[in-house]
């Protein structure tokens, strides 16, 4: 059976100025997660949320807050937005030492557990932990470089996106595909059509200037419908 797509707009392409209400609305259009970066200025050059910040989204909303910490001190992390109630956690392999520990951790609590890849980082790291995920997070640019716009997503993208899905089939795990960087209403159909599960929505889909996030949600719909048919 196939997996419902999952739409999961990055909180830090909302008016952070107006964030309840940015919530509200996605709300309305019927979201099913909030992707919440975590970032501490040192793995990626920017600071969106803190940590009070998510808490304070915690007490505003129901909807399941999909974490994506980015970090040279994931442990610190983890334990903290742990301790808000969130509903999954994804962290990079790039800057884990001990990421059978932080997964466990992280499943025991009754979290889902995710895994990111940078671009150029090889599916080969996922052979032994592949099993414990619920996630792989694939980023298809960079961290921290979305508002530069010379950052184009890696061409490689839907072809790795392919190979994590033939790798999760072969070894018969039940395990998500999200991806994240320039998922555009372009890109959508191809990453899906390759096995994306879930997209992490920004500038160039749901947050398109000149738009309501009504209006957005209908052109996203009709990419998704188009991916899917391409499975």
């Amino acid at each position: 059976m196939e997996r419902k797509i999952v739409l999961s707009p990055s909180i830090m392409c909302a008016d952070l100025l107006n964030l309840e209400r940015s919530v509200k609305e996605l709300e309305e259009i019927g979201i099913d997660a909030l992707h919440i970066d975590i970032i501490d200025g040192a793995f990626s050059p920017s600071m969106p949320l803190g940590i009070d910040t998510v808490k304070k989204l915690r007490d505003i909303t129901n909807l399941a807050f999909d974490v994506h910490i980015m970090s040279r001190n994931n442990d610190w992390f983890v334990e903290q937005i742990l301790a808000i109630g969130v509903q999954q956690i994804s962290f990079h392999i790039e800057t884990s030492l001990h990421a059978d520990r932080l997964i466990n951790l992280i499943r025991n609590s009754g979290v889902k557990a995710g895994l990111a890849l940078n671009p150029g980082t090889p599916l080969s790291c996922l052979d032994y932990l592949l099993p414990q995920l619920d996630n792989v997070l694939l980023m298809l640019i960079n961290p921290g470089f979305a508002g530069d716009r010379s950052e184009k997503q890696a061409v490689y993208s839907a072809e790795k996106v392919r190979d994590l899905a033939q790798l999760i089939s072969s070894r018969q795990v039940n395990c998500e595909i999200q991806v994240d960087g320039r998922v555009s209403l372009d890109s959508i159909p191809e990453l899906i059509g390759a096995g994306a599960d879930n997209l992490v929505l920004g500038s160039t889909s749901l947050y398109i200037s000149g738009n309501t996030l009504a209006q957005n949600k209908v052109y996203l719909d009709m990419a998704v419908k188009n991916g899917l048919s391409q499975r």
